[in-house]
């Protein structure tokens, strides 16, 4: 897959200003705060614009004529996206993360479900596949944390980071927020690694759902999606401290999905 070698050899340069700690850490952490709490929201409805949640965040005040729940996902987005960043070193995807970050963002929206798994069913407007039955969410997600032990050292981080990311909606364990956990989730397996959080703007909304629902039955274009909007992160990076892109070669064949 060409954009996975492409991302590789953006992530060797990014490497150079290596070690991310101390302020240089918080810078990061802190920029993308805001873009990926407004973009998350945005791609499930939420109307706050990208000012009004730096407002909402940065200076703590409200914002007239905005649905207090649209707020609420905002302030508790940002919490959650906070203990995202927290088991930054701790190299795990397990349940007791996932649930945390759930119910961090649902606490103030459903309290009754927040952090814990949906007893109901549940059907994905647009979608033609089923979501797991209440009573089989447990082993399933159970599954997925056994896959994320054995495969996350196995594979392209991210091509692992999508595949987590898609395998977790297909179960979609949470009455709602299944989404925005999915790319917190995503972008936890990301940074864990060493890369950058990976960002997907509303605009490309259409899209992105789109191949979520193809990747039922393939999910590589889904997977190069991912490592596009990887490739993104890297070079804003890159900019904003006025580095040079690397070169790229381009290669007798394409790096392959393992």
């Amino acid at each position: 897959m060409e954009v996975l070698r492409k991302v590789d050899c953006f992530q060797n340069e990014i490497n150079t200003l290596r070690p991310f700690e101390g302020e240089m850490l918080d810078q990061i952490k802190d920029y993308y705060r805001i873009g990926l709490t407004w973009t998350s929201n945005a791609l499930e409805g939420n109307s706050l614009t990208e000012s009004e949640t730096k407002v909402i965040l940065e200076d703590g005040l409200t914002v007239g004529g905005k649905p207090l729940r649209d707020i609420l996902e905002a302030v508790d987005h940002a919490k959650s996206y906070d203990f995202m960043f927290s088991l930054l070193k701790s190299h795990r995807i397990d349940e007791d993360a996932v649930l945390r970050m759930h119910e961090l963002f649902y606490q103030n929206i459903e309290p009754t479900y927040a952090g814990r798994y949906r007893d109901i069913k549940v059907i994905i407007t647009g979608s033609h596949y089923p979501t797991t039955a209440p009573e089989k969410l447990e082993r399933e997600m159970g599954r997925l944390f056994e896959w994320a032990d054995r495969e996350c050292d196995q594979i392209h981080p991210v091509e692992f980071a999508a595949e987590l990311h898609r395998r977790f909606v297909f179960i979609h364990p949470f009455k709602d927020g299944n989404g925005r956990v999915a790319r917190l989730l995503m972008n936890l397996a990301l940074i864990q690694e060493g890369y950058l959080p990976a960002v997907i703007p509303p605009i490309l909304r259409m899209e992105y759902i789109s191949l979520l629902e193809r990747a039922h039955r393939n999910p590589r274009d889904f997977i190069e999606f991912i490592a596009e909007r990887e490739l993104e992160s890297q070079k804003e990076i890159l900019r904003l401290f006025q580095i040079p892109f690397p070169k790229i070669e381009q290669g007798s064949k394409d790096m392959e999905l393992k």
